[in-house]
């Protein structure tokens, strides 16, 4: 199944039934007095998140989601029957936004949350309301309310708590296939990664966290290039992010220090609130040096990047140091639950 993560479509609520204005008209009661009943209630548009949908296909290609309209009012007291209303299930994490004003309509954060996005006109009064002592034989009635009509934006943000940031080719994927059981596709031409990939990761019996790789960003994506900003959404959820750099580039001309400092800034042009999120460093492909080299690189890059926080020096394909760094994100994330 294609990975979607925007879509857009229109939801139409039903209108409400008329209220009718009848009188009871039966042989040997004469002056009966009024019976209209009220109309019924239109079908409202409902949201909600279902844990066991991924994706936003089902919405690029079905876009208008229309309600049926409440009954009208009948004589003999009778009211109409109100229509029922249309569930649309989305993925937790999906955000649904007024495409004209941009008001944020629901965020679906957890499963089985639920919202209305349009609601249903209420149905009309039957003449019977209206009786009293000084109007015995009303007339009046009130037609059905109109349904709520919305465009609306769909934008999808996975839910994890740890998300992997870097270049196209720092080893995202191989990453990700070392610490959990997530089989993202790797190769060794930039931009394997096209679409977000979840893994758990199972630190010991009891204790995991959820990792998102999203595929890697360049300098000037804000500008359009490579794939642009269109993914790191998926990272506004995360409570840590991992930025991995590949510290044993093939080319000789490759700055690894600018690059990591291009990624950071792309980030703070994207939003400023991910950007101060909690980093950890993460050094890979120290496979490819000799171990004395690898240290002696990990140290100079971190001392020519300026980082304060936690770095590792790891080897995602050979599963070096990714236990440890395991074991150090769990322990972040337990104590920030605290």
């Amino acid at each position: 199944m294609k990975f979607f993560d925007e879509a857009k479509i229109e939801v139409i609520a039903g209108n409400g039934g008329n209220g009718s204005a009848s009188f009871r008209r039966e042989k040997f009661v004469p002056r009966g007095g009024p019976d209209g009943g009220d109309g019924g209630r239109g079908g409202s548009i409902i949201a909600v998140a279902d844990i066991n949908i991924n994706t936003l296909v089902d919405y690029r290609y079905t876009r208008v989601f229309r309600a049926k309209q409440g009954e009208n009012g009948r004589g003999r007291d009778q009211n109409g029957h109100g229509a029922d209303d249309i569930v649309l299930r989305f993925p937790v994490g999906t955000v649904i936004k007024d495409a004209e004003s941009g008001e944020l309509i629901a965020d679906l954060a957890k499963d089985g949350d639920r919202a209305t996005l349009a609601a249903g006109g209420k149905g009309g009064l039957g003449n019977l309301n209206f009786k009293s002592s000084t109007n015995r034989a009303p007339r009046q009635f009130t037609p059905g309310g109109e349904g709520e009509m919305r465009k609306l934006d769909l934008e999808l943000k996975v839910l994890a708590d740890v998300g992997l940031l870097g270049m196209p080719n720092a080893g995202k994927s191989t990453f990700i296939r070392a610490i959990s059981a997530a089989r993202p596709k790797v190769a060794d031409y930039p931009f394997t990664t096209l679409a977000p990939n979840l893994g758990v990761v199972r630190v010991d019996t009891n204790r995991s966290f959820v990792v998102a790789d999203i595929p890697g960003l360049i300098e000037g994506a804000a500008e359009g290039a490579g794939l642009g900003h269109r993914f790191l959404r998926h990272l506004q959820r995360t409570r840590l992010l991992l930025h991995l750099v590949d510290l044993a580039p093939f080319d000789e001309n490759a700055d690894p220090v600018a690059d990591a400092k291009a990624i950071v800034n792309e980030l703070k042009k994207y939003d400023v609130a991910l950007w101060k999120k909690p980093r950890f460093l993460v050094l890979n492909k120290s496979d490819l040096l000799e171990p004395k080299e690898a240290e002696k690189r990990a140290k100079a890059f971190v001392k020519k990047f300026g980082w304060k926080e936690p770095w590792f020096l790891v080897s995602a394909m050979k599963g070096t140091g990714t236990k440890e760094l395991t074991f150090a994100v769990m322990d972040f994330l337990l104590e920030k639950k605290k």
